[in-house]
């Protein structure tokens, strides 16, 4: 059995997981046939490390895992972490102070760092889903020991919008990111899923053009600008689909099976 590329990176929410952050048996068949036709599989999420390994754990996956938007580089086999990049906090205060100069208060969550970095959520703050994370009313609680990113929620604007806004008053301080409904995030300058994959690909000896990629937000894009094959799911972003090489069927409908599925033949 031949198989046309020697790593599939895909995102996890909206691509690699359906609902209730299940991954279907027909997905985990068609990654594990893949693999053994030589393929290296990397998950590449926006999640932090703490968010991203309970489901590793219950993939069964041991590989590299590149988590918090390619800030981190995480080995899920021995849970250590590899690599990881933090966010400079004075940046990060400077291009909230722009943004809410713009657009008035932010509602605020953020990322700390390390393999058991609290999630801080503030006042105001929605989380989706069911994830853990660590109530904060004191913002300097906020900046107190190193993070990853910051999450910014806006009471009216949508996420777009907010995202738009965000890098055009703080673009030269942080990254903006959106990844996800209510997930827009500010990140080290020069950080993205496919600076983080390009690290974890090189320790495998793999490169971009061994690399078809998996996603469905607009996140996913610097990881499709590197991949030699983008795939969109049908439930992505529409900034996505423009970029994509191909849309397959929704996380739903397990997209990626269906991908894998052919070019396994």
């Amino acid at each position: 059995m031949s198989f046309p590329y020697g790593l599939v990176a895909t995102d996890l929410d909206g691509t690699l997981l359906g609902s209730g952050e299940s991954i279907s048996q027909r997905t985990r068949d068609a990654l594990a046939a893949a693999t053994a036709a030589g393929a290296a599989h990397i998950v590449v999420t926006g999640r932090a490390v703490p968010w991203t390994r309970p489901i590793l754990d219950d993939l069964g996956y041991h590989g590299l895992a590149v988590c918090g938007q390619g800030a981190q580089v995480y080995d899920a086999g021995s849970h250590r972490l590899l690599t990881s990049v933090t966010l400079d906090r004075q940046l990060a205060g400077v291009a909230l102070a722009k943004i809410e100069a713009e657009v008035g208060p932010l509602y605020l969550a953020a990322s700390r760092d390390g393999l058991d970095g609290d999630v801080l959520v503030g006042p105001g703050y929605a989380v989706t889903g069911k994830l853990p994370s660590t109530p904060f009313t004191d913002a300097a609680d906020l900046w107190a020991a190193p993070l990853n990113k910051i999450y910014i929620q806006h009471p009216e604007l949508s996420d777009d919008e907010l995202a738009e806004v965000a890098r055009h008053t703080a673009g030269g301080f942080v990254t903006v990111a959106m990844a996800g409904a209510g997930i827009v995030e500010l990140l080290p300058l020069g950080l993205s899923k496919a600076t983080g994959l390009s690290l974890a690909a090189r320790r495998l000896g793999l490169k971009a053009a061994d690399t078809i990629a998996f996603g469905d937000m607009p996140n996913d894009i610097p990881m499709f600008a590197w991949a030699a094959r983008g795939v969109a799911m049908a439930n992505a972003h529409a900034e996505l689909k423009a970029v994509a090489d191909e849309v397959t069927s929704s996380n739903e409908e397990d997209g990626i099976a269906v991908v894998l599925e052919r070019l396994l033949g």
